[in-house]
């Protein structure tokens, strides 16, 4: 895991700062184990554009991740560490003892060669996976199950990870990425470590042109529009705007979009920090 600078040889390479993928053993992915993945260039059934500045970029193949980690005690070998374009943490590949193959989220610190399972009576170490009663408490934890055998849905980006802090009766409690303190079930799978790729944040690309390699197209701001394209359009010379707002008229600084009503609420203990 690094970061490397780019001599500025060139304006784009001046300030550009870019990962040395030097975590990855392997180029190309496992065939089978990839599948095709639909381009909408934000546009919706009808051909309309729901979504602006999407489109473009390179092409890409979608890669079949195990975010159950569902096969209980056989044990699998860390046989690559791949690069995923569609996700921003690095991917392993792994080979189980009776041959099947799988991608998982890469923790950190995994190495090729190594041993890794899933089950209840396992050691909580890195890339292992096991119910949040069987973890030690304090440990960091990453590709956190909501509901039991729904597969991970909490930190599997680069470089996050939860907390486990404590037990109350069938219930974990962990801190999360955004520092949010909430409650999951503790017949809930969790996998031991944090999320590979930990630099990703320290990445500048240097120009607009590698945005579009990603499928990025240019945004422009409201207040650079017209009236009647943007609510912070119009005026003379370089007018502020007004209150910052969505081309729909939604604030989009302190404005709550959560639901008052959302089930989840009573199971978050203390809100994420603003």
């Amino acid at each position: 895991m690094g970061i490397k600078r780019l001599s500025p040889t060139t304006p784009s390479n001046r300030f550009a700062n870019l990962n040395n993928y030097e975590e990855l053993t392997a180029s190309k992915p496992e065939k089978s184990l990839i599948t095709s993945i639909k381009r909408s260039g934000g546009r919706n059934n009808d051909g309309r554009m729901t979504m602006r500045y999407l489109g473009g970029g390179h092409k890409k193949a979608y890669r079949i991740i195990d975010f159950k980690r569902d096969k209980f005690n056989i044990p699998a070998v860390v046989k690559t560490i791949e690069y995923d374009p569609n996700r921003t943490a690095f991917i392993a590949l792994v080979v189980y003892a009776d041959g099947e193959k799988r991608y998982i989220i890469a923790p950190q610190g995994l190495k090729v060669g190594q041993e890794i399972i899933s089950g209840t009576n396992v050691a909580p170490e890195i890339g292992n996976t096991l119910q949040l009663q069987f973890i030690p408490l304090g440990t960091i934890v990453h590709n956190i199950e909501t509901q039991p055998g729904k597969g991970g849905t909490f930190a599997r980006s680069a470089g996050t990870y939860c907390q486990l802090l404590a037990r109350d009766g069938k219930y974990a409690i962990l801190k999360m990425p955004s520092g949010e303190t909430r409650m999951v079930l503790t017949t809930c799978l969790a996998t031991i470590g944090t999320t590979s790729n930990g630099d990703h944040s320290l990445v500048k690309y240097g120009k607009a042109g590698r945005r579009r390699w990603l499928g990025r197209r240019p945004r422009n701001r409201g207040v650079a529009m017209n009236p009647v394209d943007h609510p912070m359009g119009g005026g003379e010379g370089r007018a502020s705007g007004g209150q910052p707002r969505s081309r729909n008229g939604l604030y989009s600084k302190g404005l709550k979009t959560r639901r008052k009503k959302n089930p989840s609420n009573r199971l978050i203990i203390e809100r994420r920090k603003k």
